[in-house]
């Protein structure tokens, strides 16, 4: 039922992106442009050298924020921009990071930053890139330089984002750079993104007691297909390998499968968690598909807010922190569904007064990986070839809601 409903006074609306899928640029220095060079790998041919333009227009999409009444944003850095070369720092472009966040912070926008997301120096993946533990220290190296640097003006950091889909993606299933596909290496990696997470929670906090550090991770449901004891198994081993396991290491320092144990990191390494949903699965035997029967976007991803609420709820019971949503959205490229989506997961975390924070995924159209250009999650539309920018209905619903902080008769009428 489509009804109107007010939003709790303490939840801060605005939306997420990350600089490799926005930027564009001549930035060459990264394991995705190495991997948009062979062909094939991304759908529509396209690569990160074109994406929104967005490290040249920062400013005009600074002022489309602005236009759009957004509180909050979560925004990413390039490491391959900063550290072009090992140990060799750009003050350049750290200036040009300073510029664009104090921009934001004068129009009235609060920045997450994210410090990484997904993206690599070259020189970075030829040193065995996150495979190898002993390149945890490059990444920590990192952390301190730009955390020193934003020391007075950003307080709030997400160090790792998704560490599972990274790690799925580049090094089981075999679908991103390097394109790996054994299950050992991809524990490895997780295991070391987390510890890559847990030391960077300790440098942020000895530079800036003050800032909250948390993570985003990705959360996919798993739900047995079928009332078999073999669904059930495997959808709760799926459930803890991907989703439980890497928030109990992130967190507390403790792992388990895939990752392997240690018991020389426990401890407490997050001071909000995030939670990045899209979709759910079922999952028959030891495969896993989406439902036949239900909405779905673009991609073919199932629409679940009630699967949505179910995580909200689990992990708040856990682990009793404050919550972001730190991605949620949904790919349509005619804009046809994605105000419902909006006022279908908004209305899940209206009265939950511990989520904090909501970012919509995403502000504008962006290069979505190896989706490339197709895949359309933005509120706002842009035409790649001109960089024109076109706020979308949905838009200009998701601003009305963050200005009257509700979704009243007429927002429920004029865009539902």
């Amino acid at each position: 039922m489509t009804e109107p409903y007010k939003l709790h006074d303490n939840l801060l609306l605005g939306v997420a992106t990350a600089a490799t899928q926005i930027e564009g640029g001549d930035n060459t220095n990264t394991n995705w442009y190495r991997f948009s060079q062979t062909k094939g790998n991304v759908k529509d041919g396209s690569s990160p050298l074109r994406c929104d333009d967005h490290y040249r227009l920062y400013k005009e999409d600074a002022e489309l924020m602005k236009e759009m009444n957004i509180e909050i944003y979560r925004m990413g850095i390039e490491w391959g921009r900063i550290e072009p070369e090992e140990n060799k720092f750009n003050d350049e472009v750290m200036n040009h990071y300073i510029d664009e966040i104090k921009l934001l912070k004068e129009k009235g926008i609060k920045v997450l930053l994210t410090l990484h997301h997904f993206s690599n120096p070259l020189w970075f993946e030829d040193k065995g890139g996150w495979l190898k533990k002993e390149n945890i220290n490059y990444f920590t190296s990192f952390v301190k330089y730009v955390v020193t640097k934003f020391k007075d003006l950003v307080d709030e950091y997400v160090k790792i984002n998704e560490a599972n889909i990274y790690a799925a993606n580049c090094y089981l299933y075999g679908v991103w750079y390097p394109k790996h596909k054994k299950m050992k290496e991809a524990g490895k990696v997780m295991k070391h993104l987390c510890i890559a997470h847990i030391l960077s929670y300790k440098i942020i906090k000895e530079i800036n007691p003050n800032a909250l550090v948390g993570f985003a991770n990705h959360m996919a449901g798993f739900k047995p297909a079928r009332n078999k004891f073999i669904d059930k198994k495997v959808a709760k081993f799926l459930d803890n390998a991907f989703n439980n396991s890497i928030n109990r290491a992130m967190a507390y320092g403790t792992f388990s499968f895939p990752m392997g144990k240690s018991k020389k990191l426990k401890g407490n390494y997050v001071d909000f968690f995030g939670i990045n949903y899209y979709t759910g699965n079922l999952v028959q035997g030891f495969k896993f598909f989406t439902k036949k029967d239900c909405p779905k976007n673009d991609l073919g991803w199932e629409i679940n807010p009630v699967e949505f609420n179910e995580f909200i709820e689990k992990f708040h019971k856990e682990f009793n922190k404050p919550i972001y949503v730190t991605e949620n959205g949904t790919a349509d490229a005619k804009d046809a569904f994605r105000a419902k989506y909006i006022y279908d997961h908004l209305k899940v975390i209206s009265d939950k007064e511990y989520v904090t924070r909501y970012y919509h995924w995403t502000l504008m159209d962006n290069w979505e990986w190896a989706e490339g250009e197709k895949a359309k999650f933005g509120l706002v539309e842009v035409n790649y070839e001109t960089q024109e920018r076109k706020i979308r209905k949905s838009g200009h619903f998701y601003s009305e809601i963050i200005k009257n902080k509700e979704i009243n008769d007429e927002m429920i009428k004029e865009y539902l």
